[in-house]
């Protein structure tokens, strides 16, 4: 039986009129065309294999990752791209075989798996690795080969045993790493953390131009191609900004150390789009195919299974992952279902149109299935990884103060319906993971925000950026009024970095990582603050 995404036929309606579009070239037609599809192959130019040994260039320039841990199976990742920052990436238009190994040792004396897969033009010459009968819960290295290249080394981790008392587990959350802003350095230092997993809240990349100096990098030794001068619309555009960012040394060392499970947020596509509705107003079919172009980039650039890849403008990114019987991850997607952005978006009193019960930020099917796992959940925690601040967050004391309606805030109907869920589960120990924001928070989340007497229903912790929003300060502008004005919020700083959870079958601890600057590189990282919260008695003490 064929699957037909939801979109499909407006991503054809669209691309059949391409003439009439202003951004749509004939390859994005084609593009959008195929995306119906979604089958390499397809055409007879695509049938050819080229010969791998001909590879005259290193096409490992964008190192490799791993991701969606399974107790037997991790996806392992890698994309051929022998000159990155050009169209086609110095690759023929045909595929090519890799070959990759799985070992139990860095130095690949033991392997415990190998094979071979096809790296297909339609997908940018990514390769997409599910080994299979891997150990529970072990470390093991990994590498690709083409030709005569090989890869640089990958460590990865698989989940443990569905059943397994886990005794502990170590975790980090990142978000908002735009380029332009500044370095990765909070990735040199993660890469080099002791760590389970990592949590990969969205905005990967921003759609904004990125100049000849890289922005704020502001680059002397290098000149950035003029590629990259533009916002990203179309498919080739996507692919040639995942390109930039996965060059980037301490991103590499990051995907390199620790298995990622990511989501996305807005910047993946347009800043603050929702669902099929777009910033800029487009009509919904001509904004399905940048959506189609976007998502299939992204798909192409991380380590996803298979039950991920794009139909179309349609994609599943909401899955569950579980670590033992330690915690159950319930990861969210927040864009692509949501209602619009209630009074045109922005900062607003809440009012009738905010607290419409009808609305809603993760869509009906996505809301049924998190309650549901969380009914059948055995786990001490359960942990929802996703995108924008779960707790209310005021922007003023006293009557007439605004919220944002880009968050939870502006959903308030369906985040009640979320914590009501959660009750009805017999949720105990609820931990929220939030980007999207740039800076540092730790909230308690309260059963009712106008009551802060009233039962604390879990906690939230919010990562703030890696490089999005440049150097900040230990104390933005609004650091008092938000304390004063939010008396659930625990810790608030604006800094960049990132932030590492241990989870024990007693606490739940986190540590929020900064690092003093970004618009130079080799900034040193230090522990802002800690915080735990009890297993059976939800709330924030300091560490």
């Amino acid at each position: 039986m064929t699957h037909h995404a939801p979109h499909e036929q407006e991503i054809r309606a669209a691309a059949a009129h391409f003439g009439r579009r202003r951004f749509l070239t004939a390859t994005g037609a084609a593009a959008a065309l195929a995306f119906a599809t979604n089958l390499p192959g397809a055409g007879a130019a695509y049938a050819a294999e080229a010969d791998a040994r001909k590879i005259a260039e290193n096409p490992f320039t964008l190192g490799v990752a791993s991701g969606d841990p399974q107790p037997g199976s991790v996806v392992l990742w890698t994309r051929l791209a022998p000159r990155p920052y050009e169209p086609g990436s110095g690759m023929p238009n045909a595929r090519v075989t890799v070959r990759w190994e799985v070992a139990y040792d860095e130095h690949f004396k033991r392997l415990a798996g190998q094979g071979r897969a096809d790296a297909h033009p339609e997908f940018n010459h990514s390769v997409h690795i599910e080994p299979t009968g891997l150990a529970p819960d072990r470390v093991y290295y990994y590498r690709f080969r083409a030709g005569s290249w090989i890869s640089p080394v990958g460590r990865t981790r698989t989940a443990p045993a569905r059943s397994a008392g886990l005794s502990a587990l170590k975790l980090a959350a990142v978000s908002c790493q735009a380029y332009h802003d500044g370095y990765f350095t909070a990735y040199k230092h993660l890469a080099e953390e002791d760590l389970d997993v990592v949590f990969h809240l969205g905005d990967y990349l921003y759609e904004y131009p990125v100049s000849a100096a890289g922005g704020v990098r502001n680059y002397t030794d290098r000149k950035l191609p003029a590629v990259f001068n533009r916002e990203t619309v179309t498919l080739e555009d996507y692919r040639l900004r995942y390109a930039l960012y996965k060059s980037d040394p301490d991103l590499q060392a990051a995907h390199a150390a620790h298995p990622f499970i990511v989501t996305w947020d807005d910047h993946e596509v347009e800043n603050n789009y929702a669902s099929d509705i777009s910033e800029d107003h487009l009509p919904p079919a001509e904004f399905l195919v940048r959506r189609a172009a976007a998502y299939r980039a992204y798909w192409e650039n991380q380590p996803l299974r298979r039950p991920q890849r794009p139909q179309g403008a349609d994609a599943r990114l909401y899955r569950r992952i579980q670590y033992g019987q330690l915690a159950q991850f319930d990861i969210l997607d927040t864009r692509q279902y949501r209602s619009d952005q209630a009074y045109g978006d922005g900062w607003h009193v809440p009012g009738p149109e905010s607290l419409d019960p009808g609305r809603t930020l993760t869509g009906a099917a996505q809301e049924r299935w998190l309650i549901d796992g969380w009914r059948q959940s055995s786990a001490r925690w359960n942990v929802l990884p996703q995108q924008v601040t779960f707790s209310e967050r005021r922007n003023a004391t006293g009557a007439g103060y605004q919220l944002s309606m880009d968050a939870w805030d502006g959903y308030a109907a369906s985040r009640d319906r979320v914590l009501a869920g959660a009750e009805s589960a017999g949720v105990d120990n609820l931990v929220v993971l939030t980007g999207d924001v740039h800076v540092h928070y730790a909230f308690d989340i309260k059963k009712d925000f106008k009551n802060p007497a009233s039962r604390t229903a879990g906690v939230e912790f919010v990562t703030t950026s890696i490089a999005s929003g440049k150097d900040g300060a230990d104390k933005p502008a609004n650091w008092d009024t938000y304390l004063a004005a939010n008396p659930h919020l625990k810790f608030y700083n604006g800094r960049r970095g990132y932030l590492t959870v241990a989870l024990d079958q007693d606490t739940a601890r986190a540590d929020y990582r900064t690092v003093s600057a970004v618009t130079t590189p080799g900034a040193p990282v230090r522990t802002a603050a800690s915080f735990v919260t009890e297993a059976g008695d939800p709330g924030l003490k300091p560490a």
